[in-house]
């Protein structure tokens, strides 16, 4: 594949640290990057210094000449006073933009609900990402780095995003450059990962799943020193192999190759000793919803938020939320609270039950902020107790604070200069530790690197309450919770199919407004206009053909790793004889390519 851009001997320097130290690394038609790493181990420094919006300390970057690289920074900056218009299309006519089908596509897949003429400084953040978003893909680009695109972004949006990715340029055309931790949309675009730590860049093959697969080999080899990475990273391949199989389409051969790994590992979680302490807690009742609804106003101004929402929230039950902006997800929340009173119907709530909230604000620590860290964990409790029964431990609020990736000379910092995920992690700590039963967590994951987001899923599994859950990020809402619901037209809906559930009935409700029916009759009726089912025969013949994909897919991929093997004992000065090898290793992984992208269209039609 040609070559576009790349880096080398690269080094960069900050007052505090060395970013990087001689990297070198190429980027060619047709790579999907993903890059990961923990906060400030330089991910986005990389992705400027290979956009050249940054320039090295040492080394050197070098760009294929007439090579057209768009780039998405992390904050959306606009004119003051532009509109959706102005910034998306600028002065181009009409006809124009109206022209190019790809224009068209962006515009209605990103800010088809925005007014075309709104004012920017008036859209919410979520809304001016999108913007930010169209702005650039309308644009023609043979690289797109994008620098946490997902920051703000709904699940429909990411999941439009993500497709939208997969198909921008035919295949082995074009390149992605993606900093995200969103570990959905890594699993959903790219095919290969960076992650970035300790002053260099180490690629794997493949998006999220086939990097925890590979790092999760790499610390088995080096246990002594990754022995706490390790451990988390087994867990979260666990769960990808058995928390939502329906979700994860993964060719049969990896599966197995993942469950030679994890023979030995347990479940996640302990769901029947944890909702056991849930209850010892708890008692049976937590919060019940009865036909409880919420409106605002008056006669013809009166707006019913939520109707009949008919909920028995149960001990140690986990839950997920779903809904667009403005769907009433906050206005649930407030009920289950007690912040929000039910305007139709009741709410009950246990005797003992107590809720504490994660919001996105961060009200906790306006107090502490310019007390030191260790001055504010001294003022908590002496102790924190995490699992239950045999495998309880009881943590210090010290250790609580190393397993939420806090160091000893993070201790001194005041609260008011910690870094984003500094702050998050610690506004959860002092929730904790407060030791609530019913926890609601909205939008948890901004600011948080994957190993950071890992380490809270992990202290979550341990955690024995009622844990009410509502995040765009799709990884981490279906990961820590066991049932999704979601606010469509009004009303709670339960989703046993989970997102992509959700994500179907959305697309039929906006396909039934444009067709002039109600929204809330394909919601309500769990239809999923336009799917059209497969007649007996069909679904025959496609197992048929699955299974036959999947066979000769384990059969390719067996003999590419014998061709590998065998080119070692091939004569290395003879340089035709091993070029010939590879370009038959090369067929090889090609038509496994092909077989996956048609394993992965049989998998869709028999879902």
């Amino acid at each position: 594949m040609a070559h576009l851009l790349g880096a080398e001997a690269l080094h960069l320097e900050v007052p505090t640290k060395v970013v990087f130290d001689s990297v070198t690394l190429g980027v060619a038609e047709g790579d999907r990057i993903g890059i990961v790493g923990r906060n400030g181990d330089g991910k986005s420094s990389l992705l400027a210094l290979l956009a050249g919006r940054r320039g090295p300390d040492g080394g050197q970057v070098t760009v294929r000449g007439g090579t057209r690289i768009g780039v998405l920074d992390q904050e959306d900056r606009f004119e003051p006073g532009e509109t959706v218009a102005g910034a998306i299309v600028g002065d181009l006519p009409e006809h124009e933009w109206a022209g190019d089908p790809r224009a068209r596509e962006v515009i209605d897949g990103l800010v088809a609900d925005l007014g075309w003429d709104a004012p920017l400084d008036e859209l919410s953040g979520g809304q001016r990402r999108r913007v930010a978003l169209a702005r650039l893909l309308v644009g023609e680009w043979d690289v797109l780095a994008l620098d946490e695109p997902t920051n703000h972004l709904d699940v429909e949006a990411i999941a439009w995003l993500a497709e939208h990715l997969s198909r921008r340029w035919p295949k082995n055309q074009g390149a992605l450059l993606a900093v995200t931790h969103d570990r959905w949309f890594l699993d959903a675009v790219c095919t290969t990962t960076w992650e970035v730590h300790d002053r260099i860049v180490e690629p794997f093959e493949g998006g999220y799943a086939a990097y925890i697969l590979q790092r999760v080999e790499r610390d088995r080899q080096a246990a002594s020193i990754e022995q706490k990475r390790q451990n988390l990273a087994r867990k979260e391949l666990a769960w990808l192999r058995r928390g939502a199989p329906a979700r994860t389409s993964k060719p049969k051969f990896r599966i197995d190759a993942a469950n030679v790994l994890i023979e030995d590992v347990p479940e996640i979680r302990d769901k029947t000793a944890l909702q056991s302490l849930a209850v010892a807690r708890l008692g049976k009742e937590v919060v019940n919803l009865l036909d409880a609804g919420v409106a605002y106003g008056e006669d013809a101004a009166r707006r019913e938020i939520l109707r009949e929402v008919e909920w028995r929230l149960a001990p140690g039950e986990r839950t997920g939320i779903l809904g667009v902006n403005g769907a009433g997800k906050s206005t649930l929340l407030g009920l289950i609270a007690g912040t929000v009173k039910a305007t139709s119907g009741t709410v009950k709530r246990g005797k003992t039950v107590k809720v504490a909230t994660l919001t996105q604000r961060l009200d906790e620590l306006e107090e502490h902020l310019n007390d030191p860290v260790r001055v504010v964990i001294g003022r908590l409790r002496t102790s924190f107790t995490v699992g239950s029964g045999s495998k309880a431990q009881e943590l210090t609020p010290g250790q609580m604070l190393e397993r939420m990736g806090f160091t000893s000379a993070q201790l001194s910092t005041p609260v008011k200069d910690l870094s984003g995920g500094q702050k998050r992690r610690l506004q959860l700590l002092l929730i904790l530790l407060d030791q609530p039963n019913v926890l609601i967590l909205d939008e948890p994951t901004n600011d948080l690197d994957t190993d950071m987001l890992a380490a809270i899923e992990d202290l979550l599994d341990s955690w024995p309450g009622t844990l009410i859950v509502v995040s765009h990020d799709r990884y981490f809402l279906e990961r820590v919770t066991d049932q999704q619901y979601a606010i469509l037209d009004t009303r709670l809906r339960h989703l046993p199919g989970g997102v992509e559930e959700y994500l179907k009935l959305r697309a039929a409700q906006d396909r039934a407004a444009a067709a002039g029916g109600g929204a809330a009759s394909v919601a309500e009726s769990g239809g999923t206009a336009g799917a059209p089912a497969l007649s007996g025969a069909e679904l025959r013949a496609a197992e048929k053909e699955l299974s036959a994909v999947e066979r000769k897919m384990e059969r390719l991929q067996a003999d590419a790793v014998k061709s590998r093997s065998g080119l070692a004992d091939l004569d290395q000065a003879d340089y035709a004889l091993l070029n010939a090898e590879m370009v038959k290793i090369t067929a090889i992984e090609d038509e496994i390519a092909a077989l996956e992208e048609r394993w992965l269209e049989l998998s869709e039609q028999l879902e």
